[in-house]
C-alpha cells in the first residue's frame, strides 16, 4: 500500500487531506467529519479527489493538515 499523495501542486483553498476506506485520496478545504467508511465536507467547502490507491482499513487515521 503507498503513502499519501504529494501535496505539491494542489489547489491553494486545499487544507485537509483524508483517505477513504476505499483507497481514494482527497483534499478539504474546512476539516472534514469521519463517517462510515470515509470523510464528509460537511456541505461546507470544497473537495477534490486528488489520488486513487489501495483500500486501507487504517483510513480513519489518515486525516492530516496540509496547510
Amino acid at each position: 500500500m503507498g503513502g499519501p499523495p504529494e501535496t505539491v501542486g494542489l489547489p491553494g483553498w486545499a487544507q485537509w487531506l483524508a483517505q477513504d476506506g476505499d483507497g481514494s485520496w482527497w483534499v478539504y478545504e474546512v476539516e472534514p467529519v469521519q463517517f462510515h467508511r470515509g470523510w464528509y465536507e460537511n456541505e461546507i467547502g470544497r473537495r477534490l479527489r486528488v489520488a486513487a490507491g489501495e483500500p486501507n482499513a487504517d483510513w480513519a487515521g489518515t486525516l492530516r493538515r496540509i496547510r
